[in-house]
């Protein structure tokens, strides 16, 4: 037996390979978009891809469950809750499936969402692992506010982490210390808000390290689970509702996009995501254009900021640039919205945004609107200038218009990317007001915030 976890550092995903060695055969759980590492295993082992199984219909990623099993024959399996759209067989509580030595059965541990599952790996008899999917994380536990109102059953928050808070006691605690615990994500996902950097663990350590899984009653549980969870992207509902239907070929669908060039007319109205670096990008641009820099979150400040329904052009500084972000956007399905994407500037520049005075405002910060476009978690626990308006990055195309017009308006985050995305949507919103980037200067005012001060 082997157990090969394959990682998506971006989206901060685990997919898994479990190899039988005897029967040459592969199962896969939870797959990324790209099916392409799970065939050369397979290929490298002289095995072949028998059954996918998906813990969940994902709203952080498209998997590629459907592709795999459409060019290798392998079956699907899911939860019935899941409301499969493609051919599947039902995998819940009670099932389970044989490959060589190898059993793999299911366990219904909703909370995440009510179609969850885990999975419990046995040898021989003897359980090994269990993948957690999203219910069970290192250091933590999945959200539960992400089913309200997209996938075959909804559900309150409330309701789904009371959900969670058995699943976790009833389903997973009474599993053997010595289990390995391989869970879908790690630290950076979005799918909870403190996981750890580990990627695995045993049901012993997270039984005595995991906080979520300490002495707690329900609505205490509930109460913590709840609290300061992050911003849902406008991309999670309808990547639930891909991944429930089966998503097209992964490498069909990134040729497919149109690869245009700097003469071609684009369609009025369409948005234009600019991802040269945010130097080129004050010097000259598309007006309306917003600059997202190439970057590790890329995807997913794409799908944060550009919901499933907009028409967007993509436009990269080179063709090695665009070929990596189309395939980074494939990753949320994101491909299939574009309108296509193109290198370098079309026609003239017709906007700029000017460059900030950093020492003009660090003597009167007064003289400035600051907009803090961090977390309301980030602005509540490290506050940095106060007195400034805190319009979070994942709402700011919608509430730009809330920040006063009256002065010089400067845009800043915790480290400067996020905040050339905003000055640029600012800019576009407030046509006519005078609109800053603090960029990466901002680290120096977190410092002199945060620095002791001595009597």
């Amino acid at each position: 037996m082997q157990i090969e976890q394959f990682e998506d550092q971006g989206l901060a995903h685990f997919s898994y390979a479990i190899l039988s060695e005897c029967a040459r055969e592969v199962v896969l759980i939870d797959p990324a978009r790209n099916p392409q590492p799970y065939y050369d295993y397979a290929q490298a082992h002289g095995a072949r891809i028998v059954a996918v199984i998906e813990t969940h219909p994902h709203a952080d990623f498209v998997s590629s469950h459907l592709e795999i099993a459409q060019a290798t024959g392998a079956v699907i399996r899911v939860s019935r809750l899941l409301g499969a759209e493609y051919a599947h067989e039902a995998f819940d509580e009670g099932d389970a499936f044989t490959v060589g030595k190898l059993t793999f059965r299911a366990l219904n541990t909703p909370g995440h969402s009510p179609d969850s599952l885990s999975i419990v790996l046995s040898r021989e008899g003897k359980d090994v692992a269990v993948f957690t999917g999203d219910t069970l994380f290192i250091g933590d536990v999945g959200r539960p506010d992400l089913r309200e109102t997209t996938g075959n059953l909804t559900a309150g928050r409330a309701e789904l982490a009371g959900q969670l808070y058995h699943s976790l006691r009833d389903k997973l605690l009474p599993l053997a210390d010595d289990l390995l615990v391989y869970p879908a994500h790690g630290a950076g996902s979005l799918c909870g808000k403190a996981l750890r950097k580990a990627s695995r663990s045993t049901m012993g350590a997270e039984r005595t390290s995991n906080p979520m899984l300490r002495p707690l009653s329900e609505a205490a549980f509930v109460q913590e689970l709840l609290a300061d969870q992050p911003f849902v992207p406008k991309y999670f509902g309808y990547a639930v509702d891909l991944n429930k239907a089966g998503a097209p070929a992964y490498a069909p669908s990134v040729q497919q996009v149109r690869r245009l060039t700097p003469s071609t007319a684009l369609e009025p109205g369409a948005l234009v995501i600019d991802t040269r670096p945010e130097a080129e990008f004050k010097r000259g641009h598309l007006a309306g254009a917003i600059n997202l820099q190439q970057g590790g979150k890329f995807e997913t400040w794409l799908g944060t900021i550009v919901g499933p329904e907009e028409p967007f052009y993509l436009l990269a500084a080179d063709e090695t640039t665009r070929e990596s972000l189309l395939q980074k956007m494939a990753k949320i399905g994101y491909e299939l919205r574009l309108k296509g994407a193109l290198v370098g500037t079309p026609g003239p520049a017709e906007a700029t945004l000017p460059v900030l005075d950093v020492d003009a405002f660090r003597r009167h910060p007064a003289q400035y609107t600051i907009v803090d476009i961090r977390s309301a978690t980030e602005h509540r626990d490290e506050p940095i200038f106060p007195g400034s308006l805190n319009i979070p990055l994942p709402t700011l195309r919608e509430r730009a218009g809330e920040i006063p017009r009256g002065q010089p308006v400067v845009v800043h985050c915790a480290g400067g990317y996020r905040s050339a995305a905003g000055s640029s949507i600012v800019a576009a919103a407030l046509p006519g007001t005078k609109v800053l980037d603090l960029g990466e200067a901002v680290q120096s005012f977190r410092a002199a915030a945060t620095a002791p001060t001595h009597s």
